[in-house]
């Protein structure tokens, strides 16, 4: 299969092979994650694709955080969060959709500032970028 998407120089990819849908199991290629999928609100042992998305999005802006604030010379505190929320949505015009809270604990850093940090932060994280647009994303400081 050839790659025709390729934009740049590539620097990590991550695969995995999921089987079975939200009732299956997904395992990366090299053994790190191995987990059982469950749909949401489901008992028992299983994670959701809602659940995923919201623990990458949340490291993945977390660590832009850490690059917006360096922007402006400013440390995020080591006890920095983000508790990130992924609604699955039904609607009857629209069908299935998501929507995403991300809500953002910096403590010792101003509003402010931790709004300007969370703003740059948007424009770095590769998740942000993809989902700009495709989801309706609230942002709050807590």
């Amino acid at each position: 299969m050839e790659n025709s998407i390729q934009q740049g120089k590539v620097i990590y990819s991550g695969s995995t092979l999921t089987t079975g849908g939200r009732e299956g199991a997904s395992k990366s290629s090299d053994g790190r994650l191995d987990i059982k999928l469950t749909s949401p609100g489901a008992k028992g042992e299983g994670t959701n694709p809602e659940q995923l998305l919201a623990a990458g999005w949340s490291a993945c802006f977390l660590g832009a955080m850490g690059k917006s604030a360096a922007a402006i010379n400013v440390k995020l505190p080591q006890d920095s969060s983000i508790n990130t929320i992924i609604d699955l949505v039904l609607s009857e015009t629209e069908g299935y959709s998501l929507q995403a809270h991300l809500n953002i604990s910096l403590p010792g850093i101003d509003r402010e500032t931790a709004n300007a940090i969370a703003e740059a932060a948007h424009l770095i994280c590769p998740y942000s970028k993809a989902l700009h647009g495709n989801i309706k994303v609230e942002t709050n400081i807590l």
